[in-house]
């Protein structure tokens, strides 16, 4: 989904906050149980498809993320928190220093967010593929309660469902691209599960000169490692060269045609996906950003990447 870019530790989607005006969404933050003193939020800017602000406190920089759980998207804050609170614990993101309804507080990584250019550059992609790697091993060492999953086939057929039910521009189309969501899902295959970050955009990566941070937990779950690795590819443009070396570095070896197949099969269910979800704010957002262009910008990328899916299956 779009997201942030801000050298921040939080991101929000909480499609029904930004409703609130400013001044009240400000007066919301300052209210929080968890300052020592009096506040003045400060917005931070760069959101959007969220509000959020950071905070001085007691000498410390924090970043608020205002989130309700979002029905249309099937997003649960405990399960943000749940997954954000293990990726602190394992080292992948800042500490969650405070939950309570509507509102999540992490401090503040003072960094460079990053942009699709920064993720094409070999030596940044080097240094993620590594991350996601350490991700995928480590953090079921850390997640605690029920286990979260993410599966995008399922989250593609419910958006078609809601889609049609809402009366979106494109209802009609749903079920022709239920169809080639179940062909991708088919070439996927058998998978192994890891517990995955699942909303790899640039914007969610913060470099803070020594190490690299992934924020934003709120789609965290247990999935095969190739929907990472394919949504990396295909949310930040990787060319075709980069996105196989991305496989083949993350396998340390070179993939098979079973195994290259699957890659490319979840790298067009993500383009789609993502295109779903901005369908869905289409009809669900009140901000006033163009959803239409973002939708249809990776309904062609789809379209391309599915074209080139059918010729792989027909070689």
């Amino acid at each position: 989904m779009i997201d942030t870019e801000g050298a921040s530790a939080a991101t929000a989607a909480g499609v029904s906050i930004p409703a609130m005006g400013d001044g009240e969404l400000e007066a919301r933050v300052a209210r929080l149980s968890c300052w020592r003193g009096r506040v003045t939020p400060e917005p931070l800017g760069g959101g959007l498809s969220n509000k959020n602000f950071t905070v001085v406190d007691g000498g410390e920089k924090f970043v608020v993320r205002l989130g309700v759980d979002v029905p249309e998207h099937n997003l649960l804050r405990r399960t943000e928190i749940q997954c954000s609170r293990a990726a602190a614990e394992a080292g992948f993101s800042p500490a969650l220093v405070h939950a309570e309804p509507g509102a999540l507080v992490f401090r503040f990584v003072a960094g460079r967010t990053f942009t699709a250019e920064d993720v094409r550059q070999d030596a940044n992609l080097e240094r993620i593929v590594a991350l996601v790697r350490r991700i995928h091993v480590t953090m079921p060492r850390f997640v605690s309660g029920p286990p979260p999953l993410f599966w995008v086939f399922h989250a593609i057929r419910d958006y078609a469902r809601g889609l049609v039910a809402g009366g979106s521009r494109l209802a009609a189309d749903m079920a022709r691209l239920v169809e080639s969501a179940d062909a991708l899902e088919r070439a996927v295959g058998p998978v192994e599960l890891r517990f995955a970050h699942n909303d790899l955009l640039a914007a969610n990566l913060i470099d803070d000169g020594e190490r690299l941070w992934l924020i934003d937990w709120e789609y965290g779950g247990y999935n095969s490692p190739l929907f990472d690795l394919g949504n990396l590819a295909s949310n930040n443009e990787l060319a075709a060269a980069q996105a196989e070396w991305v496989l083949a570095a993350y396998d340390g070896k070179t993939p098979d045609d079973a195994r290259r197949r699957a890659y490319h099969a979840m790298t067009a269910a993500s383009l789609l996906r993502e295109a779903m979800w901005s369908l869905v704010q289409e009809l669900h957002s009140k901000l006033p950003i163009d959803y239409v262009a973002y939708s249809d910008d990776y309904l062609g990328r789809f379209a391309r990447a599915w074209e080139h899916f059918r010729q792989d299956e027909a070689a």
